[in-house]
Protein backbone atom coordinates (compact mmCIF):
# COMPACT_ATOMS: atom_id res chain seq x y z
CA UNK A 1 0.00 0.00 0.00
CA UNK A 2 1.55 3.03 -1.29
CA UNK A 3 1.68 6.05 1.41
CA UNK A 4 -0.94 8.30 2.46
CA UNK A 5 -0.05 12.16 1.31
CA UNK A 6 0.75 12.35 6.02
CA UNK A 7 3.21 9.71 5.66
CA UNK A 8 4.97 10.60 1.99
CA UNK A 9 8.42 8.44 1.95
CA UNK A 10 10.31 11.60 2.87
CA UNK A 11 7.66 12.14 5.89
CA UNK A 12 8.96 8.24 6.98
CA UNK A 13 12.27 9.15 6.65
CA UNK A 14 11.97 12.74 8.27
CA UNK A 15 9.90 10.41 10.96
CA UNK A 16 13.20 8.08 11.60
CA UNK A 17 15.44 11.32 12.02
CA UNK A 18 13.40 12.91 14.58
CA UNK A 19 13.57 9.01 16.60
CA UNK A 20 17.27 8.88 15.83
CA UNK A 21 17.52 12.60 17.42
CA UNK A 22 15.84 11.21 20.43
CA UNK A 23 17.82 8.25 20.73
CA UNK A 24 20.72 10.47 21.04
CA UNK A 25 19.36 12.80 23.46
CA UNK A 26 18.12 9.81 25.40
CA UNK A 27 21.76 8.13 25.42
CA UNK A 28 23.78 11.38 26.18
CA UNK A 29 21.15 12.43 29.47
CA UNK A 30 20.34 8.99 30.48
CA UNK A 31 21.17 9.92 34.47
CA UNK A 32 19.54 13.07 34.05
CA UNK A 33 16.16 11.67 32.65
CA UNK A 34 16.52 9.40 35.32
CA UNK A 35 16.96 11.48 38.02
CA UNK A 36 14.82 14.43 37.20
CA UNK A 37 11.57 11.47 36.71
CA UNK A 38 8.81 14.01 37.45
CA UNK A 39 10.46 16.72 35.28
CA UNK A 40 10.60 14.29 32.52
CA UNK A 41 7.16 13.02 33.10
CA UNK A 42 6.34 16.56 32.83
CA UNK A 43 8.11 17.21 29.29
CA UNK A 44 6.32 14.24 27.86
CA UNK A 45 2.81 16.09 28.95
CA UNK A 46 3.72 19.08 27.43
CA UNK A 47 5.22 17.92 24.57
CA UNK A 48 1.83 15.86 24.40
CA UNK A 49 -0.52 19.21 24.55
CA UNK A 50 2.22 20.61 22.03
CA UNK A 51 1.69 18.51 19.03
CA UNK A 52 -2.03 18.67 20.02
CA UNK A 53 -2.15 21.98 19.90
CA UNK A 54 -0.78 22.31 16.28
CA UNK A 55 -2.82 20.08 15.27
CA UNK A 56 -5.55 21.25 16.59
CA UNK A 57 -5.00 24.39 14.68
CA UNK A 58 -3.64 22.48 11.44
CA UNK A 59 -0.31 24.11 12.08
CA UNK A 60 0.99 20.30 11.43
CA UNK A 61 -0.91 17.03 9.90
CA UNK A 62 -0.31 13.64 11.68
CA UNK A 63 2.87 12.72 10.25
CA UNK A 64 4.77 16.91 11.57
CA UNK A 65 2.64 16.16 15.02
CA UNK A 66 4.52 12.89 15.37
CA UNK A 67 7.89 14.36 14.35
CA UNK A 68 7.42 17.53 16.48
CA UNK A 69 6.81 15.77 19.21
CA UNK A 70 9.76 13.83 19.72
CA UNK A 71 11.56 17.53 19.18
CA UNK A 72 9.27 19.13 21.30
CA UNK A 73 10.16 16.45 23.67
CA UNK A 74 14.06 16.97 23.44
CA UNK A 75 14.03 20.35 24.05
CA UNK A 76 11.29 20.21 26.61
CA UNK A 77 13.39 18.16 28.64
CA UNK A 78 16.71 19.45 28.07
CA UNK A 79 15.71 23.43 29.28
CA UNK A 80 11.98 23.83 29.85
CA UNK A 81 13.01 27.22 28.64
CA UNK A 82 14.18 26.13 25.48
CA UNK A 83 10.23 24.69 24.98
CA UNK A 84 9.25 27.76 25.21
CA UNK A 85 11.22 29.08 22.53
CA UNK A 86 9.54 26.46 20.41
CA UNK A 87 5.91 27.56 20.98
CA UNK A 88 7.47 31.23 20.35
CA UNK A 89 8.29 30.25 16.73
CA UNK A 90 5.08 27.44 16.81
CA UNK A 91 3.03 31.27 17.19
CA UNK A 92 4.96 33.35 15.22
CA UNK A 93 4.74 30.95 11.99
CA UNK A 94 1.59 29.79 12.42
CA UNK A 95 0.27 33.94 12.19
CA UNK A 96 2.43 34.54 9.11
CA UNK A 97 0.97 31.82 7.46
CA UNK A 98 -2.54 32.38 8.45
CA UNK A 99 -1.82 36.51 7.66
CA UNK A 100 -3.58 36.89 4.22
CA UNK A 101 -4.80 33.31 4.03
CA UNK A 102 -7.90 34.23 1.62
CA UNK A 103 -5.50 36.07 -0.46
CA UNK A 104 -2.68 33.37 -0.92
CA UNK A 105 -5.61 31.11 -1.63
CA UNK A 106 -6.44 33.23 -4.33
CA UNK A 107 -3.27 33.48 -6.34
CA UNK A 108 -2.68 29.27 -5.18
CA UNK A 109 0.41 30.23 -2.77
CA UNK A 110 -1.06 29.19 -0.11
CA UNK A 111 0.57 26.43 2.50
CA UNK A 112 -1.66 23.34 1.77
CA UNK A 113 -4.52 23.24 4.79
CA UNK A 114 -3.63 20.22 6.42
CA UNK A 115 -0.50 21.69 8.12
CA UNK A 116 2.81 21.11 7.89
CA UNK A 117 4.47 17.11 6.79
CA UNK A 118 7.81 15.63 8.88
CA UNK A 119 9.73 16.44 6.94
CA UNK A 120 9.11 19.70 6.79
CA UNK A 121 9.37 20.10 10.65
CA UNK A 122 12.47 18.29 10.92
CA UNK A 123 13.69 20.37 7.68
CA UNK A 124 13.03 23.66 9.85
CA UNK A 125 13.25 22.09 13.70
CA UNK A 126 16.18 18.92 12.95
CA UNK A 127 19.48 21.09 13.59
CA UNK A 128 17.77 22.88 16.85
CA UNK A 129 16.68 18.84 17.97
CA UNK A 130 20.15 17.53 17.42
CA UNK A 131 22.15 20.83 18.41
CA UNK A 132 19.84 20.20 22.21
CA UNK A 133 20.67 16.49 21.94
CA UNK A 134 24.31 16.72 22.31
CA UNK A 135 24.38 20.32 23.79
CA UNK A 136 28.12 21.83 23.09
CA UNK A 137 29.57 24.36 24.56
CA UNK A 138 27.40 27.71 23.56
CA UNK A 139 24.67 25.31 23.12
CA UNK A 140 21.77 27.63 23.32
CA UNK A 141 23.03 30.30 21.40
CA UNK A 142 23.18 28.12 18.43
CA UNK A 143 19.61 26.65 18.89
CA UNK A 144 18.45 29.92 18.92
CA UNK A 145 19.96 30.83 16.25
CA UNK A 146 18.84 27.92 14.28
CA UNK A 147 14.95 28.56 16.04
CA UNK A 148 15.55 32.19 14.51
CA UNK A 149 16.15 31.35 11.12
CA UNK A 150 13.44 29.08 11.17
CA UNK A 151 11.01 32.00 12.13
CA UNK A 152 12.52 34.40 10.06
CA UNK A 153 12.28 32.07 6.81
CA UNK A 154 8.32 31.62 7.03
CA UNK A 155 7.73 34.93 8.36
CA UNK A 156 9.56 36.61 5.72
CA UNK A 157 8.28 34.03 2.96
CA UNK A 158 4.39 33.88 4.17
CA UNK A 159 4.08 37.95 4.66
CA UNK A 160 5.54 38.69 1.49
CA UNK A 161 2.95 36.63 -0.42
CA UNK A 162 0.68 38.41 1.67
CA UNK A 163 0.57 42.03 0.45
CA UNK A 164 1.53 43.52 -2.73
CA UNK A 165 5.02 44.60 -3.26
CA UNK A 166 7.96 44.19 -6.12
CA UNK A 167 9.44 40.77 -5.47
CA UNK A 168 12.85 40.11 -6.91
CA UNK A 169 15.43 37.55 -7.33
CA UNK A 170 18.08 37.70 -4.85
CA UNK A 171 20.56 36.67 -7.48
CA UNK A 172 19.53 38.74 -10.27
CA UNK A 173 17.42 41.73 -8.44
CA UNK A 174 14.97 41.12 -11.53
CA UNK A 175 11.22 41.41 -10.36
CA UNK A 176 9.38 37.76 -10.28
CA UNK A 177 5.99 36.62 -9.24
CA UNK A 178 5.35 36.01 -5.03
CA UNK A 179 6.27 32.95 -4.33
CA UNK A 180 8.72 32.50 -6.48
CA UNK A 181 11.96 30.12 -4.88
CA UNK A 182 14.90 32.77 -4.23
CA UNK A 183 12.58 35.80 -4.23
CA UNK A 184 12.56 38.57 -1.63
CA UNK A 185 10.41 41.66 -1.13
CA UNK A 186 10.69 44.84 1.33
CA UNK A 187 7.43 43.41 3.43
CA UNK A 188 9.50 39.90 3.14
CA UNK A 189 12.29 41.19 4.54
CA UNK A 190 11.39 43.24 7.46
CA UNK A 191 9.01 40.50 8.58
CA UNK A 192 11.84 37.92 8.75
CA UNK A 193 13.91 40.40 10.75
CA UNK A 194 11.36 40.83 13.04
CA UNK A 195 11.19 37.48 13.83
CA UNK A 196 14.60 36.82 14.23
CA UNK A 197 14.65 39.48 16.52
CA UNK A 198 11.42 38.19 18.53
CA UNK A 199 13.41 35.03 18.85
CA UNK A 200 16.43 36.50 20.35
CA UNK A 201 14.56 39.11 22.61
CA UNK A 202 12.07 35.69 23.95
CA UNK A 203 15.84 34.17 24.59
CA UNK A 204 16.92 36.79 26.92
CA UNK A 205 13.80 37.46 28.50
CA UNK A 206 13.90 33.39 29.67
CA UNK A 207 17.29 34.11 31.05
CA UNK A 208 18.87 31.21 28.35
CA UNK A 209 21.49 33.99 26.34
CA UNK A 210 23.59 37.02 28.24
CA UNK A 211 22.65 40.56 26.49
CA UNK A 212 24.94 40.91 24.05
CA UNK A 213 24.16 37.42 22.51
CA UNK A 214 21.02 39.23 21.39
CA UNK A 215 22.55 40.68 18.13
CA UNK A 216 24.22 37.62 17.54
CA UNK A 217 21.45 35.18 17.36
CA UNK A 218 19.47 37.83 14.86
CA UNK A 219 22.60 38.54 12.82
CA UNK A 220 22.52 34.85 12.61
CA UNK A 221 18.98 34.10 11.77
CA UNK A 222 18.47 36.78 9.90
CA UNK A 223 21.78 36.02 7.41
CA UNK A 224 20.30 32.18 7.38
CA UNK A 225 17.17 33.71 5.54
CA UNK A 226 19.47 35.18 2.89
CA UNK A 227 21.14 31.67 2.64
CA UNK A 228 18.00 30.01 2.03
CA UNK A 229 16.55 32.86 -1.21
CA UNK A 230 20.86 32.16 -2.53
CA UNK A 231 20.26 28.36 -2.25
CA UNK A 232 16.02 28.99 -3.66
CA UNK A 233 17.61 30.90 -6.58
CA UNK A 234 20.52 28.85 -7.57
CA UNK A 235 19.77 25.28 -6.55
CA UNK A 236 16.34 24.89 -5.78
CA UNK A 237 14.83 25.99 -8.89
CA UNK A 238 16.81 23.85 -10.82
CA UNK A 239 15.80 20.71 -9.24
CA UNK A 240 18.82 20.54 -7.68
CA UNK A 241 17.33 20.49 -3.88
CA UNK A 242 14.19 20.74 -2.34
CA UNK A 243 12.73 23.02 -0.30
CA UNK A 244 12.63 20.52 3.01
CA UNK A 245 16.37 20.52 1.95
CA UNK A 246 17.12 23.99 1.80
CA UNK A 247 15.36 24.79 5.14
CA UNK A 248 17.71 22.34 6.62
CA UNK A 249 20.74 23.33 5.05
CA UNK A 250 19.91 27.18 5.93
CA UNK A 251 19.09 26.44 9.89
CA UNK A 252 22.00 24.85 9.77
CA UNK A 253 23.88 27.73 7.96
CA UNK A 254 22.56 30.29 10.66
CA UNK A 255 23.56 28.07 13.75
CA UNK A 256 27.28 27.78 12.32
CA UNK A 257 27.32 31.64 11.68
CA UNK A 258 26.17 32.05 15.37
CA UNK A 259 29.24 29.50 16.46
CA UNK A 260 31.60 31.62 14.25
CA UNK A 261 30.89 34.83 15.48
CA UNK A 262 29.93 34.23 19.10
Amino acid sequence: MAPTRQFRAADILALSVAVALLGIFVVVHFPQLLTASRSTLASAGATVGFAFLARQTRGVNLSGALAGSAIAFILAASEIRMFLMLLTVFALTWGATRLGSRRKQQLRIAEVSEGRSASQVVANLGVAGLLTAVAPAGWTVLVLAALAEAAADTSSSEVGMAFNGKTLLITTWKPVPRGVDGGISLHGTFAGLAAATAVAVAGRLCGLIPPHYIAVVIYSGFLGTLVDSLLGAWLEQRGRLNNDLVNLLSTASAAGIAWVVM
